[in-house]
């Protein structure tokens, strides 16, 4: 009876693994239709409504990747998590080539994304610079896009959600950086995702315009850090308007008793939007929180639903996982 069942399983096994289309292989050692992912991301053609699915080998693909406008509806698919892997290292100290002036931030990528409709599952993204300055590893600039089971590493200035009436969905992903290592202007939803701080300074530097209802929501995710570390902001308002909001979320004894920095700016105090909502943890205790800071309530958590929160930018949109 068990071989039996051993071998049904096998065949099950066997063809889900067929069953799973790909449009285009990348493959270090040849196997595949490209060796780097550019290559694979540049055969698609521009425009185009029916999603592209480019399934990417186990590797270190040592590369800036830059998905254009054009490139709608494409999704990346790793291997693995751990071991498919997109890694450079620019950071804004460096000079851009053939000058001596400097990159400055939003040049030091290793993935950009400018194509709505954008997908990555099971894939690492690093920014493997030294601790020298401003160093993006994931810079998006597009719609509709998401992250799945990802990991997204750094230090300062990990993930930049660059663009106002743009929507980015992010689950059970990993994300690690130094300083305002969350930051930018986008409507940014993390569901479940892990959050590691490197270093004693600020997760989220929300620059959300006045007009916009929502930033960065976080729910049901886990902020940790080394225990070297002790001293971390929940956030600081990048630009005056700024909101971050966490629901649920569980909170390591690294985040300050205050919570949250004006950005050595007393005006900020009076325009940044940031909330807690039912946080738990030795960090999510709320008695010496910052009084410009919202102290939301469990009725509170209804305004803060993914489907909500995305259907106020522009359309309704929900992710599809």
């Amino acid at each position: 009876m068990k071989r039996i069942l051993f071998a049904v399983i096998a065949c099950f096994s066997l063809m889900s693994s067929y069953a799973v289309k790909y449009d285009v292989v990348v493959a270090q050692d040849g196997s595949g239709d490209f060796t780097t992912i550019q290559e694979a991301v540049n055969s698609v053609r521009a425009e185009m409504q029916e999603r592209k699915t480019i399934f990417v080998k186990n590797g270190v693909y040592r590369e800036k990747v830059v998905i254009p406008t054009s490139c709608i509806n494409v999704t990346i698919v790793g291997e693995s998590k751990d071991s498919t892997i997109i890694s450079w290292g620019d950071h804004a100290k460096m000079p851009l080539p053939g000058t001596d002036k400097p990159m400055g931030t939003f040049k030091t990528y290793t993935l950009l994304v400018r194509g709505n409709g954008f997908k990555a599952k099971n894939i690492t993204i690093i920014n493997d610079a030294p601790q020298l300055g401003q160093a993006v590893a994931l810079h998006v600039e597009a719609d509709k896009v998401e992250f799945i089971d990802c990991r997204l590493l750094g230090n300062q200035d990990t993930i930049y959600a660059g663009k106002e009436n743009c929507r980015q969905y992010f689950k059970n992903c990993e994300i690690e950086g130094t300083t305002d290592f969350i930051f930018g202007p986008s409507t940014a939803y993390f569901e479940a995702c892990l959050i590691r701080c490197k270093k004693n300074s600020y997760i989220t530097a929300p620059s959300t315009p006045e007009y916009c209802k929502y930033g960065f929501v976080f729910h049901k995710c886990r902020i940790i850090a080394a225990e070297s570390i002790d001293k971390v902001f929940l956030g600081r308002p990048w630009r005056p308007f700024g909101q971050s909001v966490f629901i649920e979320c569980f909170m390591d004894k690294h985040i300050r008793p205050e919570g949250w920095d004006n950005w050595r700016n007393p005006e900020n105090e009076k325009t940044a939007r940031f909330m807690e909502i039912e946080n738990n943890g030795p960090g999510a205790a709320l008695e010496n929180r910052v009084n410009w800071s919202k102290k939301g309530k469990k009725k509170d958590k209804a305004e803060y639903e993914i489907s909500r929160v995305f259907s106020s930018v522009v359309e309704k949109w929900k992710p599809e996982e």
